[in-house]
């Protein structure tokens, strides 16, 4: 294994900061219910449905991105790039290293300032593939051009190597 790394940390913002909106806005809520005279029962059930939606609003906007991000996989090793996603349906790709073309990455400007980015690999006969997210994506684009010209040149020096042992 030359390098293994989970999604940036920037991919779980979004949801995280929707899931505070959620908390304040609930809280607002319940405030609102706790403070008006309806009577002992209804704000009881007003509290619980307050607090079933926040249930609902934590267990979408912050576990499940959380366990999707820990579980988001990219690997490369030195004969293969392997990406494996999911929570409960599991997804992955292996693209041998021989097989890889073109290697490219893409960062805007807050990407560039995160550290962060999209590697583009394109194989032998597959349309490219973009992988989101990619932490340093500079050095992840690097590392993986090294192994793929390390692969051509073994390849290069087998097939030199073979043409000067033939007999004649």
């Amino acid at each position: 294994i030359v390098l293994h790394r989970h999604p940036h940390w920037k991919c779980l913002l979004g949801p995280f900061l929707i899931f505070i909106l959620i908390t304040v806005v609930i809280g607002v809520l319940a405030g609102v219910v706790t403070g008006n005279d309806l009577g002992s029962t209804p704000t009881m059930v007003l509290l619980i449905i307050l607090g079933v939606l926040w249930l609902a609003g934590f267990g979408w906007y912050f576990v499940r991105p959380l366990v999707s991000w820990k579980s988001t996989h990219f690997v490369l090793t030195d004969r293969r790039v392997i990406f494996r996603n999911g929570i409960i349906t599991r997804s992955g790709i292996d693209i041998p290293i021989r097989r890889i073309n073109t290697v490219e990455f893409r960062h805007g400007l807050i990407d560039r300032m995160l550290r962060t980015g999209t590697l583009v690999i394109e194989s032998a006969s597959d349309d490219p593939l973009s992988f989101d997210d990619i932490p340093q994506v500079e050095k992840v684009h690097a590392l993986l051009y090294h192994e793929v010209l390390d692969m051509q040149d073994d390849e290069d020096g087998g097939a030199r190597a073979d043409t000067g042992t033939v007999d004649r």
